[in-house]
C-alpha cells in the first residue's frame, strides 16, 4: 500500500513537469511541419512552370532585361522543313486534350538574347515594334497560358517576321535550343517578309524541322495546305493613319495603281491601259521630287502632282495590287483599309487567311498575262456587286488586318478551328460583317454528337393546282408519327387555293402561303411559319411513299443535320467525248444526289439557298423551272464537304395518275436541261462540290426473316 501510494503520488507530478520543459520544443516541431505542408499544397496545386520563372508580362519585355544566350558553333541546326506536312502528322494534338471552352492553350517562351560566340546578335534589329505587339495580344488572350506544361503550341520569342534582318544559320540555331523544341512539333513562327535577293523564296528560309509558319507570302508551291496559315503583310501606315470608312459607291477613279516597285513590264502594260481609258486610270508612281524619309512613303505622284498615300485610295473602285519582288504586298493591307475592291495579279500566291475567307467576294483575281483585259474584265462585273465587295474588303481589313492582334488572333483561332472542328467558326462568322442577321436559325454543321428530343419536322410542299393529288399526298404524311406541321405553298397566282372546309382534317397544324410569283425556289424560301429546324421538302404529287419510309428518313436525318437525306438518288458523270458533265438518272452503284420531291434537310439551308447562293443560279433555275434540287444539292455539299444520304431502296419516284401535262420531269427536254444545269452550277461555284459515295441507309431488320411486328418500320415501299 505504501509502495503504491508512493508511485501513485510521484507519477502525476512527473508529466506535467515533462511537458514545460519541452513545450517550447514540440510546438516549434509542429509548427515547422505544418508550413511545410501548406508549402508543399501550394506548390503542388498552384499553377506554375519548372521551365518558365519569369512571365511574358508587360514589364519583363524589354531586350536589354534579358539573358543573354551564346551560341556555339557546333550548335545543332534543324532541317529544312518537311513540306509534307500535315496537321495528322506534325502535329501532336494529344497536347491540346479536352477543354471545356474548345481552346487551344499557347505559350509564349520567355525572352533572350541569342548571341554567337562571338557575341554578335543573330538579328540585326532586336525584337520589333511589331512583334512585340503580336506577343502581347497573345499574352493578353483567352489562348495565354504561362504554364508549359498545359500548352498545346509554342510561340517562341525569337522575331522572325522580317528575313532581311536574321542570320539565317543562327536563327535556326536559336530555335533548335528551345527547351520544347522536340523537332519544331507543335511550334508556330510568325513571318511576313520571306526569302531575299536574288531568289525571294516565298517561305521562311530559316531551317525550322516541323514547325508551323504563319506565313505572309505563300505560294502554291510552298504553302502547306491545311498545315500553314498564310497571314497578310502588315501594313505599318494602318497604325499611323485612321481612314474613315466610306459608304460604297462609284468613285471619282475605276482603276488606281499606287505601288512604286513595279516591273517595268507591268509598268509599261499599266501605261497602255492608261492611254486606251484616260481618266478613268489613275497610274502613280513614288514622287522624284521629294527628300527620302517618312513623309515620301505617304505621297504618291503623276506628272508632277502630289496626292497623299492612302487617302487616294478611297477615290477608286478598284486598286491594282501587282506581285513585287515577293508575293506578299502591305499595298493589299492599304487597299481594304480604304475599302478599294483589290485587284489581284499574283500567279500562285495564297491570299491571306484564304482557309476561312471568300475572296470571291472581296476581291478580283486575274492572272498576270491578262494584265492587258483588266479593265474590260472589270468593266462586267454589275455596279451593285462592286458595292457589296467594297463593304467586304473594308471589313475583311477591320476584322482581320487592322493590327498585328488582328492578325495573331485570326491565325490562332483558325488552328484551334483545325484542332476542335466540332466547335469551328462557320462561314457566315467568318465572311459575315456582324450586322447580317440570321433570325433564330442556327448552323446543323457542328451540332451535338447525340440528336436533341424530337420536336418533328414540317413538311412543305409546293403545288400549283394538282388538287386531288394535293390531298392524297396531306393526307398520306399525316399518317408519319413525328410530322409538327404542314405548309402548303401555293404557287398558282392565277387560281385561288381551294375553300377551308374542302382540306383534308389532320391532326397537325395546317398553313397555306400563296406566292407572288410562279417559281421554283419558293419551296426554299425561309417561311416564318416554319419553325422546327427539320424541314420535308415534298411535291404535291409523291403519292408513292409510306409513312414508315418518311419517318425512318426523319430519323436518319436527325442523326446527320447537317446533311441532305433523301429517297432516289442520282448521280454526276464526267463525259470524256464531250468534256462536260452529265446528269444521270439510271440505276447506278452510285449516288451524288438525292431528289428534293422528297427529302429532308435542316432549315438553316433554306436560308443560305434564298440569300446566299452564289452567281446567278437561282435567277436561272426560276427561268428555266428546272434544276432546283440539283441546286440545293450543290449548296449543301458546298458547305459540308459531305455527300447527301440516300434511304431505303427506292430509286424512282413514279406517279401513275401524272401526265406529261402534269409534271416538269416527264417532258423531253428535260433531261438534257439537267445536265446544263450541272456544268452551269459548277461554272458557278468554280468547283465540282458534290460528293459520290455508294452507300444507303436502311432499317437494321430491313429484308430479315423477323416476323413484321418485331420491325420498327416494316412497311418500307418497293423500287
Amino acid at each position: 500500500m505504501c509502495a503504491s501510494g508512493k508511485y501513485s503520488s510521484r507519477g502525476p507530478a512527473l508529466i506535467p513537469r515533462m511537458k514545460t520543459k519541452h513545450r517550447i520544443y514540440y510546438i516549434t516541431l509542429f509548427s515547422v511541419v505544418l508550413l511545410g505542408l501548406i508549402a508543399t499544397g501550394m506548390f503542388q496545386f498552384w499553377p506554375h512552370s519548372i521551365e518558365s520563372t519569369v512571365d511574358w508580362t508587360v514589364d519583363k519585355r524589354s531586350v536589354h532585361d534579358a539573358p543573354l544566350v551564346r551560341l556555339p558553333v557546333s550548335s545543332p541546326i534543324p532541317e529544312r522543313g518537311d513540306l509534307s506536312c500535315r496537321m495528322h502528322t506534325c502535329f501532336d494534338v494529344y497536347r491540346c486534350g479536352y477543354n471545356p471552352k474548345n481552346r487551344i492553350k499557347v505559350y509564349i517562351y520567355p525572352l533572350q538574347r541569342f548571341v554567337d560566340e562571338v557575341g554578335v546578335p543573330i538579328s540585326s534589329t532586336g525584337l520589333s515594334r511589331e512583334y512585340n505587339d503580336l506577343l502581347s495580344a497573345i499574352s493578353d488572350s483567352d489562348f495565354y497560358t504561362d504554364d508549359v506544361t498545359r500548352a498545346c503550341l509554342f510561340v517562341p520569342s525569337v522575331d522572325v517576321l522580317n528575313q532581311n534582318s536574321l542570320r539565317i544559320r543562327e536563327t535556326a540555331q536559336a530555335l533548335a535550343m528551345l527547351p520544347r523544341w522536340d523537332r519544331g512539333m507543335n511550334h508556330l513562327l510568325f513571318n511576313m517578309l520571306p526569302g531575299g535577293p536574288p531568289d525571294y523564296n516565298t517561305a521562311l528560309d530559316v531551317p525550322r524541322d516541323r514547325a508551323l509558319l504563319a506565313g505572309g507570302g505563300f505560294s502554291t508551291w510552298t504553302y502547306r495546305q491545311g498545315y500553314d496559315v498564310s497571314i497578310p503583310v502588315y501594313s505599318p501606315l494602318s497604325a499611323d493613319v485612321e481612314l474613315p470608312e466610306r459608304q460604297p459607291g462609284p468613285r471619282r477613279y475605276f482603276i488606281l495603281s499606287s505601288q512604286t516597285a513595279i516591273h517595268r513590264e507591268y509598268r509599261g502594260e499599266l501605261e497602255r491601259l492608261k492611254e486606251e481609258n484616260g481618266e478613268a486610270l489613275l497610274l502613280l508612281d513614288k514622287c522624284s521630287n521629294l527628300s527620302q524619309g517618312a513623309a515620301s512613303i505617304r505621297k504618291r505622284c503623276y506628272k508632277g502632282q502630289v496626292y497623299d498615300y492612302p487617302q487616294v485610295l478611297q477615290e477608286s473602285s478598284f486598286c491594282v495590287v501587282l506581285r513585287g519582288a515577293r508575293l506578299g504586298q502591305a499595298t493589299l493591307s492599304d487597299v481594304l483599309q480604304a475599302g478599294c475592291v483589290p485587284v489581284v495579279l499574283a500567279d500562285s500566291y495564297i491570299l491571306p487567311f484564304s482557309e476561312v475567307l471568300d475572296w470571291k467576294r472581296a476581291s478580283v483575281v486575274i492572272p498576270e498575262e491578262k494584265l492587258s483585259e483588266m479593265y474590260t474584265i472589270l468593266k462586267s462585273i454589275p455596279p451593285r456587286q462592286v458595292e457589296e465587295m467594297q463593304r467586304q474588303a473594308r471589313w475583311f481589313w477591320d476584322a482581320y488586318f487592322s493590327s498585328m492582334k488582328a492578325i495573331g488572333m485570326t491565325t490562332l483561332q483558325i488552328i484551334n478551328d483545325r484542332i476542335y472542328p466540332y466547335a469551328a467558326h462557320t462561314y457566315e462568322q467568318w465572311n459575315n460583317p456582324p450586322v447580317v442577321k440570321w433570325s433564330s436559325v442556327n448552323s446543323p454543321l457542328f451540332l451535338p454528337l447525340i440528336p436533341p428530343r424530337s420536336p418533328g419536322f414540317t413538311a412543305v410542299v409546293l403545288t400549283y393546282d394538282r388538287i386531288e393529288s394535293l390531298f392524297r399526298v396531306i393526307t398520306e404524311i399525316s399518317k408519319v408519327p413525328s410530322l409538327a406541321k404542314l405548309l402548303v405553298v401555293w404557287n398558282n397566282q392565277n387560281k385561288s387555293p381551294p375553300e377551308e372546309s374542302l382540306w383534308p382534317k389532320i391532326a397537325v397544324p395546317l398553313k397555306v402561303v400563296r406566292t407572288k410569283e410562279n417559281k421554283l425556289s419558293n419551296r426554299f424560301f425561309p417561311y416564318d411559319e416554319i419553325e422546327t429546324e427539320a424541314v420535308l421538302a415534298i411535291d404535291d404529287d409523291i403519292i408513292m411513299l409510306t409513312s414508315d419510309e418518311l419517318q425512318f428518313g426523319y430519323e436518319v436525318w436527325r442523326e446527320f443535320p447537317d446533311r441532305l437525306v433523301g429517297y432516289p438518288g442520282r448521280l454526276h458523270l464526267w463525259d470524256h467525248e464531250m468534256g462536260k458533265w452529265k446528269y444521270e438518272s439510271e440505276w447506278t452503284n452510285e449516288v451524288s444526289m438525292v431528289l428534293t420531291g422528297a427529302a429532308f434537310y435542316h432549315k438553316y439551308f433554306n436560308y443560305l439557298y434564298t440569300y446566299k447562293m452564289p452567281g446567278d443560279i437561282k435567277n436561272w433555275v426560276d427561268a428555266h423551272m428546272n434544276c432546283e434540287d440539283i441546286a440545293m444539292n450543290f449548296l449543301v455539299a458546298n458547305i459540308t464537304g459531305k455527300a447527301p444520304i440516300k434511304v431505303t431502296p427506292r430509286k424512282k419516284f413514279k406517279c401513275p395518275e401524272c401526265t406529261a401535262i402534269d409534271g416538269l420531269s416527264l417532258d423531253q427536254t428535260h433531261m438534257v436541261e439537267r445536265s446544263e444545269c450541272i456544268n452551269k452550277f459548277a461554272s458557278v461555284f468554280g468547283t465540282m462540290p458534290l460528293k459520290v459515295v455508294e452507300h444507303r441507309a436502311d432499317p437494321v431488320l430491313y429484308k430479315d426473316d423477323f416476323p413484321e411486328k418485331l420491325k420498327s418500320f416494316p412497311n418500307i415501299g418497293s423500287l
